[in-house]
């Protein structure tokens, strides 16, 4: 298997030119090419994923692809591409997969919305579309992989009322920082935990959407909530993952608040996110098995590049173009009681990643060894 990664617009158009002779026995357009790929058990399949700012993406999502293509077809390519949270670089990033051949488009689109375009592109060239980690939208698609990210938003909401309940601040004010607009599984994240918050005691008096996804936006979001509300104003934050999470708890310990005393979700579970976590800084993330999805978005691929009917069970989503066949996988509620047995028992984080001298004595109360 080869791996071809593109990393922006240039690069991209310049290897369309370069590598189109390479590429003709992967399958293209020209009638003299070489089009048994299929039949050989080969092809060309792209994935193209949204950013980096999120570890996940780099350090697990790409990884347990490609070794999962690698096992099931060692004559396929892959063309890879991460578009830095950049939409207009994602539909270059597309347009370059499928000069250069893709018979397969893997998308986890920066903007679900925008990147309605690309799928419709690729539909017209006959080339399958499926949807990773976040649903596009208002777009005909083959196929959606991901966790039930509402169920997310649930966990989250949970895990946060029941932790102020227990100490006795089930009917406190939190504040809310959520996800970016421009991600459809950010209001997934929202819709989940508002039907918690909404029906428990707590009072939501300030709450903001992060653009891009950028710790930075949520810290600066929440030096501004600290402000409005007052530093004794609120006695938690659900925040929709830990980047955001990590955001808000600096914002915290800037104005001279201990994180330790108001319990912050997060979701990724993050090597720095369980840092916090063991240490007290952060309640809560949700570990969501990101090999066992990376590795069905391979099969469904590789299935697909050959012909081949995929086995995978589905459930229909609606993404607003219809029904779309959907692989939804479940997410787990992630604090220090569990830690060891989630994310360190899978091998999500080793131990000795994790337990770095400065958290030696935090892991040895958390059972991690």
């Amino acid at each position: 298997m080869r791996v071809r990664s593109k990393g922006g617009a240039i690069a991209a158009a310049l290897a369309a030119g370069v590598l189109a002779l390479g590429l003709a026995a992967c399958g293209d357009d020209d009638d003299s090419a070489d089009t048994s790929g299929a039949a050989s058990g080969g092809g060309t399949i792209a994935l193209l994923l949204p950013e980096s700012q999120t570890a996940r993406y780099e350090s697990a999502d790409r990884p347990y692809f490609e070794q999962k293509v690698a096992e099931l077809c060692p004559d396929c390519e892959i063309i890879y591409s991460n578009a830095d949270q950049d939409a207009a670089k994602q539909q270059q990033q597309a347009e370059a997969a499928l000069t250069n051949g893709a018979q397969v488009l893997v998308l986890d689109p920066v903007d679900s919305a925008a990147a309605g375009p690309i799928a419709a592109s690729a539909q017209a060239q006959g080339v399958p579309v499926i949807s990773y980690d976040r649903l596009i939208t208002g777009a005909e698609i083959d196929f959606y992989i991901s966790f039930d990210n509402e169920r997310v938003g649930v966990l989250q909401g949970e895990a946060l009322v029941a932790e102020l309940d227990r100490q006795g601040k089930g009917d406190g004010t939190i504040v809310m920082i959520n996800g970016s607009p421009t991600d459809n599984n950010a209001t997934l994240f929202k819709r989940g935990a508002h039907s918690v918050i909404d029906a428990s005691g707590l009072t939501v008096g300030a709450e903001s959407d992060t653009v891009d996804w950028e710790p930075a936006n949520a810290q600066g979001d929440m030096d501004g909530h600290i402000t409005s509300l007052g530093r004794n104003g609120f006695v938690g934050v659900y925040a929709a993952n830990d980047g955001t999470a990590g955001g808000a708890i600096a914002a915290m310990k800037s104005a001279g608040i201990d994180p330790s005393t108001r319990p912050v979700t997060g979701q990724d579970a993050e090597l720095a996110a369980i840092q916090r976590i063991i240490a007290g800084e952060q309640f809560m993330t949700v570990y969501k098995a990101i090999r066992p999805e990376a590795e069905a978005a391979a099969e469904l691929a590789v299935a697909l590049v050959r012909g081949e009917e995929p086995t995978q069970e589905t459930v229909p989503i609606d993404n607003g173009a219809g029904q779309i066949p959907s692989i939804l996988l479940d997410p787990i509620a992630v604090t220090v009681d569990n830690v060891a047995d989630t994310v360190i028992a899978d091998g999500f984080h080793s131990a000795a990643d994790v337990c770095t001298p400065e958290y030696a004595a935090d892991c040895t109360a958390a059972g991690i060894e």
